[in-house]
């Protein structure tokens, strides 16, 4: 997944985002977050306060900052939160959203379209044939 510190999407699911991938980690699904943002503009979502945020919020996964943002632009990443989920074989299967989040939480009763959408690829390998994009804050790029 890519997220950020600063960005309101991200903080709207931060208690979602923990559980899920808490519960998909009990699958046997692990999850790494990756940061990309232009720390110059975005002071916010520098490496030491995402070392911060990753310790408040008790991440049960890497937390990893892309500087070069070579990463985010190999995945085609273009906001926060944006996910990618592989099967075991590493083939893309799921690119979407974690559910119908926006700047603020979705009703706590909202289908959770990230989870389902592992559980599925972990237990048939493939992903749902309908996924929503995510939608967030852009990523933060520098200037070239």
């Amino acid at each position: 997944m890519f997220i950020c510190n600063h960005c309101p999407y991200v903080k709207a699911i931060m208690d979602r985002l923990i559980r899920d991938t808490n519960e998909l980690k009990q699958l046997g699904i692990n999850s790494v977050a990756i940061s990309a943002n232009d720390v110059a503009d975005y002071p916010e979502d520098s490496f030491d306060n995402m070392k911060t945020v990753a310790e408040q919020n008790g991440f049960s996964f890497p937390y990893l900052y892309d500087e070069s943002q070579e990463v985010a632009q190999a995945y085609g990443a273009v906001c926060t939160p944006d996910f990618f989920g592989y099967n075991k074989d590493l083939k893309l299967q799921y690119r979407g959203r974690l559910d119908a989040s926006r700047k603020e939480a979705a009703p706590a009763d909202v289908r959770r379209d990230l989870y389902e959408a592992m559980k599925q690829v972990a237990q048939t390998g493939h992903g749902p044939e309908q996924q929503i994009p995510s939608m967030g804050c852009s990523i933060k790029w520098r200037a070239a």
